[in-house]
């Protein structure tokens, strides 16, 4: 498996003539350099991709016409430039690693480009940002194995992992439509609920949730029938974003079987607009664990690659912003914490058994990693987990409580990599609120 390696644009030394992306705690450091989609707010101009460095963005679109590369990276800043990052996507690894190496270059002191630069760049506070890409495809796993055990323990405390967890990467096939990027309000879906009457009632959900995840942009795509090899997978992915798969608990409850999810998640998905490649990753690669004495990897999920280096420590926060606390003036409340690094299955093996057999994947397809917990109770990525099955009320604000989310709640994502040695990189925030119901 291709994993990426440390090269001049990891070096923890390395400065920006931009001052703001050298400050302590800044999300965006010359060693990130990730990628979204934006424009001037208030404005008629069309998107175009960016590259975030300190409080500004690069606008590929602008640098494009400056024409300052060459080669393999001029080929990235014109495809960067569209109103899609799909076209770069497709191009793969080898061209967005020679773009990143470039636009460090430039961005890095005694740079002799400074002044060409300087012409390039917007405040991130005066744009507003599209979704990343054209979004063809979205899958959702539940690779989070405490997860999976918390969920199931309130359903099967005597065995709450199905037969073929531990063997095979669950997912399902969510809907793209309705995937919109931070910022996002959406009303409080309706549907079907059961009902201790028997005959199921239909209403506005009860037990609205949030589901804490990563998502994985699909970079080079593959022919249909031609599955993708674990060894070859991370050449397939471009990046990663904060991913909330909003979520319907009673809806779901009703609904999930045969088939699994179905308008519980299809109302509204809600990524960051910031996509972390991974070769900015590539300093918080950590092994990936899995118990001796739980089953292995079969042939096609296996590698030592993936074994030394498959696992990523990209630490996660999720809060919650009242609509009392907001009037107030208070800031969000956090209401977990936990890592990415705890995944039972890696982002390769994703890639890997979803082309198994055969399945075509295309550039700006998403993956969501399904709710990411820790193996404590507080590292919990979901009310229904915090509030085990919302039989607790989670004390919020001065004088609040929340099992599941209500009317005017904001939840907020957070992350961000940290390890000593390394300059800390973040993904930005993802933010997104709950609005009443629509009426009947």
């Amino acid at each position: 498996m291709t994993i990426s390696s440390l090269d001049v644009t990891h070096d923890p030394k390395a400065r920006s003539w931009l001052a703001s992306a050298n400050q302590n705690g800044c999300a965006f450091p010359i060693q990130n350099l990730p990628f979204s989609v934006f424009r001037h707010a208030q404005s008629a101009e069309s998107f175009r991709g960016g590259v975030a460095i300190g409080d500004q963005i690069i606008d590929l679109c602008a640098l494009a016409d400056k024409q300052l590369f060459t080669g393999e990276a001029a080929e990235g800043v014109s495809a960067g430039s569209m109103d899609s990052l799909n076209s770069l996507m497709r191009l793969g690894p080898r061209v967005s690693t020679a773009l990143r190496r470039a636009l460090f270059a430039a961005m890095a002191q005694g740079s002799a480009h400074e002044a060409l630069l300087k012409k390039c760049l917007v405040p991130q506070n005066e744009a507003v940002f599209s979704l990343p890409a054209q979004i063809g495809d979205y899958t959702d796993f539940y690779i989070s194995i405490h997860h999976a055990t918390a969920i199931g323990r309130q359903f099967r405390p005597d065995n709450p992992l199905l037969p073929n967890y531990k063997w095979i990467p669950i997912g399902y096939h969510g809907r793209s439509s309705s995937i919109g990027v931070s910022g996002q309000n959406f009303r409080r879906p309706r549907g079907q609920r059961a009902s201790a009457a028997g005959s199921p009632t239909v209403g506005p959900s009860t037990r609205l949730d949030y589901e804490l995840e990563m998502g994985i942009f699909i970079g080079a795509g593959n022919a249909q029938g031609a599955p993708i090899a674990i060894a070859d997978a991370e050449n397939h992915i471009f990046g990663l974003c904060l991913l909330n798969d909003w979520s319907a608990r009673d809806l779901q409850g009703w609904e999930y079987q045969p088939l699994g999810p179905f308008l519980s998640k299809s109302f509204a998905t809600t990524i960051s607009p910031w996509v972390v490649t991974l070769q900015a990753l590539a300093p918080f690669r950590v092994p990936f664990y899995r118990p001796d004495s739980d089953p292995q990897p079969l042939a096609y999920l296996d590698s030592e690659a993936n074994r030394e280096a498959g696992a990523i420590d990209i630490r996660l926060e999720a809060l919650i912003q009242t609509a009392k606390m907001q009037g107030r003036g208070e800031p969000p409340q956090c209401l977990s914490e936990t890592s990415f690094r705890h995944a039972y299955w890696s982002i390769s093996q994703l890639v890997a058994h979803h082309t198994v057999n055969g399945c075509n994947l295309r550039p700006g397809d998403l993956f969501g990693s399904g709710t990411q917990s820790g193996p404590t109770p507080a590292e919990a990525g979901s009310l229904v987990e915090l509030s085990k099955g919302g039989t607790q009320a989670l004390p919020i604000g001065k004088d609040e409580h929340r099992t599941f989310l209500e009317d005017g709640d904001t939840v907020i994502f957070r992350a961000r990599c940290e390890r000593p040695g390394a300059v800390s990189i973040g993904f930005g925030e993802l933010y997104g609120r709950v609005l009443a119901a629509a009426v009947a």
